[in-house]
């Protein structure tokens, strides 16, 4: 089946042209394109998407509210920024509200295809200058747990995962950090599909995050805590 696919972009030309590269590919089908966020948010979960890809500057609502209330109204929905914004502000906002992938007008026709795809089987397109900036972020923020200092600083106190997560769905964070897509995922616990994307659900409400990232991000922290 092929996946299906929105656009919420208020440039129309553009908007009809990304219509067109997904409807092209066999893989895909565009089910929706909507030139506003309130439009999206209206119409698109009627349309039941398993990809959006969204605009970040629209008029009136802007895309980092309109991933916000469609995530809230869709959880299983994966969505991908294509944006002309490569500052981390924005880019952590987006991640914050619950995209899971984020690329850089211009974009390459293959280059979104490929990120459609990716994201629709749990990974999280990004351009590399993008996710070095994640990196950097998180390494400038995590405590060092080498460190005496950190380590007296977290002696006694429990990790901020410490309970909250059962060993199998550790496992499977474990693995969504090191890169695996959820079909790895399941390849290397032999289990189905379906069940490592239960897992990653049981994840998000656990520790309270809209997106793989975030869960990812809190993962590693945790980590860095425990020394792990």
């Amino acid at each position: 089946m092929p996946i299906d696919v929105i656009i919420v972009e208020d440039d129309s030309r553009l908007r009809s042209g990304l219509v067109e590269i997904v409807n092209r590919d066999p893989q895909c089908v565009c089910v929706g394109a909507f030139g506003s966020g309130e439009e999206a948010v209206q119409k698109a979960p009627a349309l039941k998407p398993q990809v959006a890809v969204m605009d970040i500057n629209l008029p009136g609502m802007d895309g980092i509210e309109c991933v916000r209330q469609l995530s809230e109204c869709l959880p299983d929905l994966q969505i991908v920024m294509l944006t002309v914004y490569q500052d981390t502000n924005n880019l952590f906002r987006a991640l914050a509200a619950g995209a899971h992938g984020y690329l850089v007008k211009p974009a390459r026709a293959r280059d979104l295809l490929a990120a459609i795809r990716d994201i629709h089987q749990g990974g999280a397109p990004m351009t590399s200058a993008l996710a070095r900036k994640v990196v950097d972020a998180f390494r400038a923020h995590a405590p060092n747990a080498a460190s005496p200092t950190a380590a007296s600083s977290t002696e006694g106190t429990a990790s901020p995962l410490a309970g909250e997560l059962a060993p199998r769905e550790e496992e499977v964070l474990d693995l969504l950090a090191q890169g695996f897509s959820y079909k790895e995922i399941a390849d290397k616990l032999n289990v189905a599909f379906a069940t490592v994307h239960t897992y990653v659900l049981r994840i998000y409400k656990k520790l309270h995050v809209r997106s793989k990232n975030a869960a990812v991000a809190r993962w590693l922290g945790y980590q860095s805590e425990s020394g792990r």
